[in-house]
């Protein structure tokens, strides 16, 4: 088991990653969301890992986050609630580093 993320109200949320608001991220091509009744678990085959998404606005806002040109409008798009902007950026930053979603400019990683 990779991880798990929880959504809302994470107390160390507030401010969380506001640098991925103007970024153009995007699920993975490799990772594939099987909905589960608390979110999906989302795996990635390239490095086997395993991620629980424990929100199902999680979920939805992952599997459209490569249909707006960035976050910020995703989670708009979304109807996320703006007092939880920063806990799903958290949320985010945590997919984006295990590699669940990617920035499709960025130069692919070596895993």
């Amino acid at each position: 088991m990779r991880g798990l993320l929880t959504l809302p109200g994470d107390p160390a949320a507030d401010g969380a990653a506001p640098e991925l608001a103007g970024r153009r991220l995007e699920l993975d091509p490799q990772v594939a969301l099987r909905p589960e009744p608390f979110g999906a678990l989302a795996y990635h085959h390239g490095t086997r890992r395993l991620t629980f998404l424990r929100s199902a606005e999680l979920v939805a806002l992952v599997s459209t986050l490569g249909d707006h040109p960035r976050v910020d409008e995703a989670l708009a798009a979304g109807d996320v609630a703006p007092a939880l902007w920063p806990s799903f950026r958290r949320a985010l930053a945590a997919l984006l580093a295990s590699g669940v979603i990617r920035d499709p400019e960025a130069q692919p990683s070596q895993r």
